[in-house]
């Protein structure tokens, strides 16, 4: 062969090397297997609807263990793994840090509730973490990385994380200063465009949500697998959009997912995935995890356990993010008896637990009403009230967290309508609403902070005093006590407690 030819064929195989894998290669089988939104459900527990237990963490172990043995296996949390349960909310987080290490997990995606005990909190998990902690498109937090790549069974894996950009609205403003979250198929492609290096699998471990994981697909060509969280989508097996795989395990170690892949030439050649069902009776729990979630259970039981009053029905939170809910009729009727504002309105995706007919413990509360948030009353006209409704009801996708839960009004909408303009109906104190009126509005310093998009809180806040409005505009901010601890007090004083249905919003198509 002559020596120029020999040259450029060697020029050729250094370039084909450095950008992708070996072709002719060999298939290799490789397992993923991963869970999402578990937010502190260490114990398995019996939701509404549900016939017995299901769930936990050390049953979840157990079956990550031995279907591990079977192949080459990669463990993925898509975020919201800290925070959510008094189990974890007690120790901010760290008795999920203590679990996902004994899990040997192989990454995480924060996702935005990672950040609701606050930066210093997020930093010391991600520090004592035996695994990277994800999350391309924020800018200003050391210790998240973009990517991990993972080599196993001869195939080199990216990993990249992506949180939620909503992030900013949906954990506490305070939790985010400082950082930047940038958008998120712009810093994908970003990433995969100055990608250097072979590779025979691209990964991204999303938290982003469902629908959002779609659109990710249809716009960035080049991520393979997408491993999902955020919306809690119980996808019982691979969505496909174009050449990438969706997956989404549901929610509260309830499930967990499992894709085997079979790869060739940094191509998918062969895909099964499924959900497995977790729960006492159908895994033996893991001693080793178990020992973990029964010390810290040990530890908060004194407190936890303490029977506080009596439910008559099942107050249910399913649902508080796109229609009415006992949970929400309950909650904001405390609120307006502690407040007597004339009327209330908090975000449905803060509730976040049914309370079953029966005792009511004090972990019920803790696990109803997770975050730290506390009451604040303010004075809104008639017009502002109606617009902050309005953006209550823009989402109604059952995925968003600023659909409203009410006490003191009712109100009549269409769906149909433009965001905006839905609200065809509405009374305030069983009286129809008056543009002009001025109100006291009872809400939480999430919202006020412009949590959950609502931004018309801080123009109203920042607004200079109105002589109509006789004074200032901000009425009562009640940062003493959090509005789980008044609950609590609510409960323990009434001992009976029940709430139903009353049409407070309602759907005419």
């Amino acid at each position: 062969m002559k020596k120029p030819l020999l040259a450029l064929l060697i020029l050729l195989t250094v370039f084909l090397g450095g950008l992708g894998p070996t072709w002719g290669g060999e298939a290799v089988q490789l397992r993923i297997l991963y869970f999402n939104d578990f937010h502190g459900f260490a114990e398995a527990h019996q939701p509404v609807g549900s016939s017995g237990k299901i769930g936990g963490i050390a049953y979840l172990a157990s079956e990550v263990k031995r279907l591990g043995q079977e192949r080459p296996t990669l463990l993925l949390a898509a975020g919201d793994l800290i925070q959510g349960h008094p189990w974890a909310n007690l120790f901010e987080g760290q008795s999920t840090l203590e679990v996902l290490n004994a899990l040997n997990l192989s990454a995480m995606v924060v996702g935005n509730h990672e950040f609701d005990f606050g930066q210093e909190a997020l930093k010391k998990i991600i520090n004592e973490a035996r695994f990277p902690v994800l999350a391309a498109n924020v800018q200003g937090f050391p210790g998240l990385q973009t990517y991990t790549v993972k080599d196993i069974a001869g195939l080199k894996v990216v990993i990249l994380g992506l949180v939620t950009g909503e992030t900013p609205t949906a954990t506490h403003p305070k939790n985010v200063i400082g950082l930047t979250f940038t958008p998120v198929q712009e810093t994908a492609a970003g990433v995969l465009k100055n990608w250097k290096g072979p590779v025979d699998l691209i990964i991204c471990l999303s938290h982003l949500g469902f629908p959002e994981d779609r659109r990710l697909a249809e716009t960035v060509p080049g991520i393979q697998v997408i491993v999902g969280g955020h919306t809690h989508t119980r996808l019982e097996s691979p969505v496909r959009v174009g050449e990438t795989l969706i997956v989404q395990a549901w929610e509260h170690s309830k499930a967990l997912g499992l894709l085997d892949l079979t790869i060739q030439d940094g191509r998918i050649i062969r895909s099964e995935g499924r959900l497995i069902p977790i729960g006492p009776g159908l895994q033996d729990p893991d001693p080793e995890v178990e020992a973990i979630v029964n010390r810290y259970v040990q530890r908060s039981a004194a407190l936890l356990e303490e029977v506080i009053g009596i439910a008559h029905t099942d107050l249910q939170a399913a649902g508080s993010r796109n229609r009415e809910t006992t949970m929400g009729n309950l909650i904001t009727d405390i609120i307006r008896q502690d407040t007597k504002a004339d009327c209330v309105l908090i975000n449905g995706g803060g509730i976040r637990a049914d309370i079953l007919k029966g005792p009511v413990r004090m972990k019920d509360p803790y696990s109803v009403l997770p975050f730290s948030t506390y009451q604040v009353v303010i004075k809104v006209s008639g017009q502002e009230l109606k617009k902050i409704l309005e953006h209550g009801l823009s989402n109604l996708s059952g995925y968003g967290g600023q659909f409203p839960q009410i006490s003191g009004m009712r109100l009549e909408y269409s769906s149909l309508a433009p965001v905006g303009q839905r609200i065809r109906k509405l009374w305030v104190q069983d009286r129809p609403w008056e543009p002009q009126a001025w109100y006291t509005l009872a809400t939480n310093d999430y919202l006020i902070a412009g949590g959950d998009g609502y931004g018309l809180f801080k123009e109203i806040i920042r607004a200079p005093a109105d002589k109509q409005a006789e004074g200032s505009r901000l009425l009562l901010m009640d940062s003493g006590r959090e509005l789980r601890d008044i609950v609590i007090s609510y409960i323990k004083k009434e001992k009976q407690i029940s709430a139903f249905l009353e049409n407070r919003i309602k759907k005419i198509d």
